[in-house]
């Protein structure tokens, strides 16, 4: 690492910044005397900028952090109370999860975005709704412009010429280098952070800032040495304030950044740029950005094994998107092709668009073993396995149901600058929290592996040979299996899913499918559709920790895996068979997202043959159609001596669920799940 940016990584490290943080209580909260919540929504972006004071440091050439903690909420408490009364409010009704369009931005500047504004408001009266949205998109770009000019007048103060001539310059026009593209990307990173947004992705970076590495690349503005320092910096920067950041646990941002994948012409666009954006990652080791990479079976090895050198590390990243399956998936869910090329990651692992889509992909979550429990219940009156499936598909159905209607009359608060950084809001006059192009709910899927191991259990024990009885086996289950051993050690031995054994895969086929079927032709108030997806989230501990005990073997409140993968504390033949037996689903059905995830042993990565022989494996999980994929680099015996020596692992970065964050900094119930996943050798 050069020397200048080891000075930032280890101001970063150290910390010490963060006591040059105020209390929130600082802005004087003005903007709760605009009725109007657009207008409010702006007028406090404005506060916030002018309550943050400048701090530069003679090594930055980005820099930029948080000086003030906390950003007041935008509604009053009355507000809030009538609004939670009224309407469904989800993920405190920010707006987040979204990608913004940031090609245009960069290419137009904030200049031109005042344009379009001022040529778009002259079509509406002073009193309507779209002259209010646009008056304060206008705000916005007002406040922008004055932190760029808070940090400027700073960076001339101290010295720092290069970037005082670059604010000089963005994010009002648009970039005329590498350098200043990156510079504008994170004032506006920094601004959406301080508007109140939740989970800011970075998109496709390599496509957007690309024509500005090649150009300077080519004019001999920039060398490669020197790109690799500038996104580095970029990088760390990104993790200044990420302590402040929103989110179930700390580190749970949404910052994650997507490489490669197929662009509008159908070619691959990894390129160089996606080459720098992986070293620089591997160099600073730090949680953000997220590291995202979109593949296919047209993906040269190398670009796996530069993504295994991630793993190796232990960052929990990259995690890989398979455009062989993800695109033809988003088409059919009616999405263009134009748009689904264009496709990039949420928070976690949820597909968006960039620019045209106000998708909310985790607004709920289908617990595949509380509807297989309900049917369960009545196990005596089913004579057949095919009778207790088509109960369980029914309550999956129901369940569905349930969950579509617990979505309408949903409440966002207006983010007038987000809006800005969107394709067409400005033409519409119209805020992203109204909808965009597309406005689609997506639902997770957690427990998979337990419902379709529980059910396998019961096939093989109750139906086919015989060996208990229903009666038998639902007391086992209101007994925790207390006093039932060894009924309990046959339902720890009944086949796995994970085991590549159709007898369980085949049931695993069967809810997915039916989860598909049960959303599709459904319609949401927006116009949009709900899409089925693996993943979790937070509901693998959530849905689990007060749910009784399962016929897989699982004891009362223990929790399901993570995302989409085999049950804690099992045996598999290895990884193949996990690989085969969790690309058996109709995946292109349940496509909203959510990875295979599988623990590897720190010592497999010991040397280059086995970080090979990781990375082969990614492939031929492309190869064989699986749609995401995430691999984590843990050692059970650090974890354990993380707990109970936290001030010696500082540092240890592990794979949650769909994001990387500190072991230390995580709640005990994350940390005990992480230590139980099962961790394969070979």
């Amino acid at each position: 690492m050069e020397e200048r940016l080891q000075k930032i990584y280890d101001r970063f490290q150290k910390r010490e910044y963060r006591n040059l943080r105020r209390d929130g209580t600082l802005m004087p909260c003005k903007f709760y005397e605009e009725k109007n919540l657009a207008v409010r929504s702006a007028r406090r972006l404005l506060e916030a900028v002018d309550a943050e004071q400048a701090i530069l440091f003679p090594e930055d050439t980005i820099g930029m952090m948080r000086t003030v903690k906390t950003i007041p909420p935008l509604l009053t408490e009355d507000e809030a109370k009538e609004i939670r009364a009224n309407y469904f409010i989800f993920d405190g009704a920010q707006v987040g999860n979204i990608s913004s369009d940031y090609a245009s931005m960069l290419k137009n500047g904030f200049q031109g975005k005042r344009e379009e504004i001022a040529n778009e408001i002259k079509k509406y009266s002073a009193e309507c709704k779209e002259y209010y949205e646009l008056y304060a998109m206008n705000l916005t770009i007002d406040a922008i412009c004055l932190l760029a000019e808070k940090y400027r007048k700073e960076a001339e103060r101290i010295g720092i010429t290069e970037l005082a001539e670059a604010l000089s310059n963005v994010p009002l026009y648009a970039p005329r280098s590498y350098y200043e593209a990156l510079v504008m990307m994170r004032l506006v990173n920094f601004a959406l952070w301080l508007n109140g947004n939740k989970h800011n992705t970075l998109g496709r970076f390599d496509v957007y800032m690309y024509p500005y590495f090649k150009a300077d690349i080519a004019s001999g503005k920039l060398t490669r040495e020197k790109a690799l320092e500038l996104t580095g910096e970029f990088f760390v920067d990104l993790n200044f304030d990420a302590d402040l950041y929103p989110g179930v646990q700390q580190g749970d941002n949404g910052q994650s950044m997507v490489l490669g994948g197929m662009g509008a012409d159908g070619e691959d666009v990894f390129n160089e740029l996606s080459k720098i954006c992986l070293e620089a990652s591997l160099a600073i080791n730090l949680i953000d950005p997220k590291i995202n990479i979109r593949v296919s079976k047209n993906t040269p090895f190398s670009t796996y094994y530069l993504g295994t050198l991630l793993t190796k590390q232990g960052l929990g990243f990259p995690q890989y998107s398979n455009d062989d399956v993800v695109i033809p998936a988003l088409m059919e869910m009616g999405y263009s092709q134009e748009d689904a090329r264009n496709y990039v990651v949420a928070a976690c692992w949820e597909f968006i668009i960039p620019g045209v889509a106000y998708d909310i992909p985790n607004v709920d979550a289908l617990s595949y073993p509380d509807v297989m429990l309900s049917a369960v219940a009545r196990l005596e009156k089913f004579s057949t396995f095919a009778k207790l499936m088509a109960a369980v598909k029914g309550e999956l159905t129901a369940t569905c149901k349930k969950l579509i209607a617990n979505t309408k009359n949903i409440f966002v608060e207006p983010s007038p600058f987000q809006s800005v950084v969107m394709t067409d809001c400005i033409k519409e006059a119209k805020d992203i929290a109204d909808g965009s192009k597309y406005n689609n709910y997506g639902f997770h899927g957690a427990g998979l592996s337990t419902a379709a191991d529980s059910l396998a259990a019961i096939k093989k024990l109750v139906y086919d040979e015989k060996k208990y009885t229903a009666t038998t086996l639902k007391n086992a289950l209101a007994a925790n299996f207390k006093g039932y051993e060894k009924l309990h050690a046959d339902c720890i031995a009944a086949p796995k899913m994970g085991n590549n054994d159709d007898y369980v895969d085949e049931i695993a086929v069967e809810l997915t499918d039916c989860f598909a079927d049960a959303l599709k032709g459904e319609k949401n108030e927006r116009g949009g559709i709900f899409r089925a997806g693996t993943g979790s989230a937070m509901y693998y501990i959530w849905l689990s920790e007060h749910l009784g005990a399962t016929p897989d073997g699982r004891y009362a409140g223990e929790p399901f895996s993570a995302n989409y993968s085999p049950s804690l504390n099992v045996k598999f033949d290895g990884v193949l068979s996990v690989i085969h037996s969790f690309t058996k689903p109709h995946l292109g059905r349940i496509c909203n997202g959510g990875p295979l995830t599988l623990e590897f042993h720190d010592t497999l990565f010991r040397n280059d043959e086995g970080t090979q022989k990781v990375a082969r494996l990614v492939k031929l999980f492309v190869e064989n159609g699986g749609h995401q994929l995430q691999l984590n680099a843990i050692n059970r015996e650090t974890l354990l001596d993380a707990q109970k020596h936290p001030e010696n692992h500082k540092n240890l970065i592990v794979r949650v669920w769909g994001w990387s964050g500190y072991f230390n900094e995580l709640d005990i119930a994350y940390q005990n799940h992480i230590i139980k996943r099962l961790e394969f050798l070979s």
